[in-house]
């Protein structure tokens, strides 16, 4: 992954923006929960000051990635846009005081430096976008419910209630 390193500080004090598309595969997070790494991320960094005075970085990520269903171990795209705010802090007892001021959850509160880089924060919402376990909707070539034939056996539970009735 190239990196691509700002001051996140005077980006947000700016009120900067940054914004391309990446291929999957330089992503190496990424790539590796995908069937193949093909296609590209498109993303977006904006810098700004929330309410309260803190800066903050919207982060947007959009892409269709190839995923395995895990129902039917089929291969599928799995198309996402995502977008967060990250308030940042100059230490981890900051953060903490920017995170009980805000109480939001929503919105996290991470340590921010002047040698930020902004690749790992897009791979990181790219990765929180993806499900935990990725499935079709409706699995193609899986027969509906309604025409599995049942099974020839009576349930167990049926012969057990026959057999309390008949006592």
């Amino acid at each position: 992954m190239s990196a691509l390193v700002i001051d996140a500080f005077e980006f947000c004090r700016l009120k900067e923006r940054l914004e391309g598309e990446t291929p999957v595969l330089d992503l190496k997070r990424l790539a590796a929960e995908c069937v193949n790494p093909s296609g590209a991320l498109q993303w977006s960094v904006v810098g700004g000051l929330n309410p309260l005075g803190y800066p903050q970085l919207t982060l947007s990520v959009a892409a269709a990635v190839p995923l395995i269903c895990q129902r039917c171990v089929a291969p599928f795209d799995f198309d996402f846009a995502s977008q967060s705010i990250v308030v940042l802090a100059k230490s981890e007892e900051q953060a903490d005081e920017i995170d009980d001021a805000i109480a939001d959850d929503t919105i996290d509160v991470i340590v921010g430096s002047r040698t930020m880089n902004v690749m790992e924060l897009i791979e990181d919402e790219s990765l929180l976008a993806l499900p935990l376990a990725p499935k079709h909707d409706v699995c193609p070539g899986t027969p509906l419910i309604d025409e599995v034939k049942p099974d020839s056996k009576p349930s167990p539970f049926a012969v057990l209630k026959n057999i309390k009735q008949k006592s």
